[in-house]
């Protein structure tokens, strides 16, 4: 465990204890013996709700894939799931695992009857043994994701069948032998259900709920064990030894199974309270990053882990199962350093992998990719289509399950702390609404345009002075804030968490002043990626879309479509950047965020209003303007960018201006940059050659 980690942890640690003393927090149910108190609560879902940017993002998911998916994909439009007789196995809970919280956080009643043509035929399927949905599924993997569904359905609605159904699924698993092989989905997924099964029991106190956990914990696939082992090294993937295949070991190296899989010794943890499963989820992600690590706070698989050269892929239900994992573990741990992750996830890997307006998106994303197209890559065992940004451009889990990202990092960007405060987990545009102190009721606006720039102004209401305290995260990047409150001014080093304790009066004010200082990361090939705050930035490549078809119909309803991009501008660029002065020939330019806030100038766009495709002329939200050279040598190989030459790289020919955008305004991106060596170029000017 690094040094940030474990000052980290203690702070969380003294928080949580007050040096001895346990809080437990009296407005919001956390939880109770025999589970440790964890580092925060979980707010219900509407607690939170997006704001500025962010709710424009919501609302384009909603006028997107989201919420138009089940008036025209038949695998939704006939789920057996709401009463058709078609699909019956995970997709319409997937779906509903992102349209629930979508729908309640707009506040949308057009969305919100949808999810309830949805919940009432599955609360119906419910029968005496406690088993429920379409009548056809004998698989267990398909309700682990149903229960998280019905969870947010009860908190958004307090409609108490809900909490009646998963009480009699989960005494069914309790009463039932357990079934969770490692061949099979449910088994290396089946920790899943602990999410639910905590809740659970967070809601009802009944101990039978901890000993069904127990059961599912002790009879399915051990990845405690395999994060202390990691057999699937950048030596297995060197050696070709990762298996590429639908097996019990190939389940292990599936890019799914693992995000998902990384809060399975977290959640386990709550209940054994032994040290070894907290250190397996650290260990755990830092064997990710090492072996298989990518911009944007990702690891690769292009279905199975890959390694970490740029052309790879990364699986678009890897980056939203990622994300959920991470907010289930900071709820646990509190470790800030996980935060930070899911802000690189959330605001470089998701947008990146989605066209802006929401319509269309990849199934595998590059951190260099040159060119989105149908053509034959190197995967480790995904289609060709997979690249392209459409309905459904391989496998269609994703087309399913990812439109839980949005919305369920918004829930998690303020949670509760044990002694009845706020906790300010990630950062953006929001507001959230909670109960405080003796249960006071007051709502914190904050106002910022972040990731996009550094500035956050926090706005409390209160109808009577209440006194709370405020936890403010302090990212690991920030080398020192400054934040302003009640006339003081306090610049803040060397901690991960700020804890403002104080009595709150209607409109009082904290301003929160992020350094967006430009830094690099050191990547493959010794390239380097250059990071602004949590933004990875990419190199603007002028773009042609082209609608294509494939072997698929994409129904052509409203906005679905399938495209293709071209590059219409060079891509091999290396970086002409100083080691001692990063900011030496560097411009960077903010303008504020529009309705598609993660696009660029030459994508599309779908307008409802004229039903076609509008070409958008809006820059992204921040550019910079930096030196580039051409690197003749760096072509494309299986129709991909090669991997970077090593840098640094010889110098050639003469320096150009380019443009870099945020990972997420780029289509097509290097992000993953060869260094041109300055030294010797500098030489080579002096003595004019």
């Amino acid at each position: 465990m690094n040094k940030y980690i474990y000052v980290t942890s203690l702070i969380a640690s003294l928080i949580l204890t007050g040096c001895g003393k346990q809080s437990f927090n009296t407005n919001y149910k956390g939880n109770t013996e025999p589970l440790l108190s964890n580092a925060y609560i979980r707010l219900p879902l509407g607690t939170v709700k997006p704001a500025g940017w962010l709710k424009s993002q919501l609302e384009d998911q909603a006028e997107g894939l989201t919420g138009n998916l089940d008036d025209f994909w038949p695998d939704i439009v006939n789920s057996s799931w709401h009463g058709g007789t078609g699909e019956t196995w995970e997709r319409g809970p997937y779906y509903l695992d992102g349209l629930v919280p979508v729908a309640y956080l707009l506040n949308d009643e057009h969305l919100i009857n949808k999810v309830k043509t949805w919940i009432e035929p599955i609360l119906a399927s419910s029968n005496d043994t406690g088993w429920y949905g379409p009548a056809k599924n004998k698989d267990r993997w398909p309700l682990a994701v149903a229960n998280k569904v019905l969870m947010q359905y009860y908190e958004a609605s307090g409609d108490k069948r809900a909490l009646n159904v998963l009480t009699k699924y989960f005494r069914y698993l309790h009463d039932s032998k357990p079934d969770w092989p490692d061949k099979d989905w449910r088994g290396v997924r089946a920790m899943e259900n602990a999410v639910t099964g905590y809740w659970l029991y967070r809601q009802t106190g009944e101990q039978w709920i901890l000993e069904t956990i127990s059961s599912i914990e002790k009879n399915s696939f051990d990845w405690t064990s395999y994060y202390e082992k990691f057999p699937w090294d950048s030596t297995a993937v060197a050696d070709k030894k990762v298996p590429y295949n639908w097996g019990p070991e190939g389940l292990t190296a599936h890019v799914v199974n693992n995000a998902m899989a990384i809060k399975y010794p977290g959640l386990w943890y709550q209940q054994s309270k032994d040290e070894r499963f907290k250190k397996a989820v650290f260990s755990g992600i830092e064997k990710y990053d090492l072996n298989h690590g990518q911009p944007g706070g990702r690891f690769s698989g292009d279905e199975h882990l890959s390694g970490k050269s740029p052309a790879q892929g990364s699986e678009l239900c890897s980056v939203v199962e990622y994300m959920f994992s991470l907010e289930e573990l900071y709820e646990i741990f509190g470790t800030n350093t996980l935060a930070d992750r899911l802000e690189l996830l959330a605001y470089n890997s998701l947008p990146g992998t989605t066209t802006p307006d929401m319509w269309a998106h990849q199934y595998d994303q590059q951190a260099n990719q040159v060119l989105v197209s149908a053509a034959k890559r190197d995967w480790s065992s995904n289609g060709d289509y997979s690249n392209i940004y459409g309905l459904m451009p391989d496998f269609a889990c994703c087309l399913a399950n990812m439109h839980q990202g949005w919305p369920k990092f918004i829930e998690s960007m303020w949670m509760a702390t044990n002694d009845n405060g706020l906790a300010l987990a990630a950062y953006g545009p929001s507001e959230v609404k909670a109960r405080v102190g003796n249960g006071r009721e007051v709502t914190i606006s904050e106002e910022t345009d972040y990731p996009f720039n550094g500035s956050v102004k926090l706005t409390i209401n209160t109808e009577k002075a209440v006194r709370f305290p405020i936890d403010i995260r302090i990212p690991a990047w920030a080398d020192s804030i400054n934040i302003r409150f009640k006339g003081r001014n306090i610049k803040i080093k060397n901690i991960s968490t700020y804890r403002i304790k104080e009595r709150w009066r209607n409109g009082d004010q904290i301003f929160v002043d992020l350094p967006m200082k430009l830094r690099v990361e050191k990547a493959y090939n010794n390239s380097i990626a250059i990071l602004r705050g949590p933004l990875y930035f990419s190199l603007r490549i002028d773009k042609e879309y082209k609608s294509v078809k494939i072997n698929y119909d994409n129904f052509s309803y409203k906005g679905s479509i399938d495209w293709e991009i071209d590059p219409k501008s060079s891509w091999n660029y290396g970086l002409l950047i100083s080691k001692n002065n990063i900011m030496r020939g560097i411009q960077v330019t903010e303008t504020t965020p529009g309705k598609y806030p993660f696009s660029d100038t030459g994508d599309m766009i779908w307008s409802a209003d004229s039903g076609k495709y509008l070409v958008s002329t809006r820059e992204a939200p921040v550019i910079i303007k930096a030196r580039g050279m051409k690197i003749p040598e760096w072509r494309m190989k299986d129709n991909s960018a090669d991997v970077p030459p090593v840098s640094p790289v010889k110098p050639e020919g003469d320096a150009e201006i380019i443009t870099l955008v945020p990972y997420g305004c780029a289509r097509l991106r290097i992000t993953e940059f060869p260094v041109m060596d300055v030294v010797l170029m500098e030489d080579l000017l002096r003595h004019g050659k």
